[in-house]
């Protein structure tokens, strides 16, 4: 699966690809992250991506021909099966949707900045929009490697032990059950009996009522 990711600023998604999980999927060849410099893209001499806002107000807007020139450079050397801008009045990602991305093969991810993006490249372009929640952040650069990491480590080989995304929370439209480790006893405070049994049936039906439990007490909207 490839990513394309279109930014002013790589710099800040050089860290989040280069650890844990997602280097993993890079190194097996399961997964391929690109990070393109918009900049690399504008023609005027000072390399500028942004412009006033038509009809006034605060903030710059990102220019169409940079993104333009880049997104059909990128989509002249193969099919994209969604080019997603990242941003906050988009669809709010959840669990369904990352599994759903998990099925491409290439995808655009453009990262917005500044005031945002002029509205004719969302027009012509943009096949999804997601959001990573209701609030506003510096740009789409963080938003974009949230989205990479959920849906990457859905592939199939990059998980060293690939069922336990499947037991995440959200999969089954329930949070997680509580889990444990060692020691069994911690400052008097002790792993549950029914773990330390080894009757698996017993585990199971322990772990679905404690899920249950969890999500009417913190998330009563997912069983809605």
């Amino acid at each position: 699966m490839r990513f394309d990711i279109i930014t002013v600023l790589p710099g800040l998604l050089e860290s989040p690809f280069a650890h844990s999980i997602l280097l993993r999927a890079q190194k097996k060849g399961i997964s391929e992250i690109y990070v393109h410099n918009l900049r690399d893209y504008a023609t005027n001499k000072q390399k500028s991506v942004d412009d006033y806002p038509y009809g006034g107000g605060s903030g710059m807007v990102m220019s169409i021909a940079p993104f333009a020139a880049c997104i059909e450079k990128l989509k002249s050397e193969r099919e994209y099966d969604e080019v997603i801008f990242m941003t906050p009045d988009g669809e709010t990602l959840n669990q369904p949707i990352a599994n759903q991305l998990s099925t491409k093969k290439n995808i655009i991810i453009l990262c917005g900045h500044y005031k945002g993006i002029d509205q004719r490249i969302r027009d012509v372009y943009v096949t999804r929009e997601i959001s990573i929640g209701d609030y506003v952040l510096s740009g789409g650069e963080l938003p974009a490697a949230v989205l990479v990491d959920a849906v990457v480590r859905l592939i199939p080989g990059v998980l060293n032990d690939e069922t336990s995304a499947l037991s995440d929370s959200f999969q089954d439209g329930l949070l997680d059950a509580p889990i444990y480790t060692r020691p069994v006893d911690w400052n008097g405070h002790k792993v549950p009996d029914v773990l330390l049994s080894g009757h698996a049936a017993e585990i199971e039906k322990w772990r679905f009522e404690q899920a249950v439990e969890r999500t009417k007490t913190r998330r009563p909207d997912l069983l809605d």
